[in-house]
């Protein structure tokens, strides 16, 4: 991993769908709106974004940590903007300010943290867990 600069900024953004809805991923009484799973994956994404062109090859980042408010409600057909910035790098761990706007108004914020990766060195991980915990 290359040096990533307190500052860096990342974004992501999608138009609201139905397969984005709250009403699809809980309740299905709830508002056609979009859920706050998909919002903290668009700030997950624009965190991402940031740092991917400081990677080494053969290495990614995983979520850590999250603690966003989700502020209003956006509904079906909206496009919604996610934005991180690095505020923090501790060697591989990487903290960033998240937000997200629809276009009218700021509708979540936050914070997320993540870890560079070496991409191998998981999967073996993984595997060795999956070989011991069926």
């Amino acid at each position: 991993m290359r040096t990533i600069p307190i500052g860096t900024k990342g974004s992501f953004s999608l138009i609201v769908s139905h397969e984005h809805l709250a009403n699809r991923f809980k309740d299905a009484t709830l508002p056609a709106v979009l859920a706050t799973p998909v919002m903290i994956m668009m700030m997950e994404n624009a965190a991402l974004n940031a740092i991917k062109p400081y990677f080494e090859p053969g290495e990614s980042a995983v979520g850590t940590n999250v603690e966003v408010e989700h502020l209003a409600a956006t509904p079906v057909g909206h496009r919604v903007a996610a934005f991180a910035e690095v505020t923090g790098v501790a060697g591989r761990h990487i903290q960033f300010r998240v937000h997200a706007m629809d276009g009218t108004e700021q509708i979540g914020r936050g914070t997320h943290g993540r870890v560079v990766i070496d991409l191998a060195k998981f999967a073996e991980r993984l595997a060795a867990k999956a070989a011991r915990d069926p």
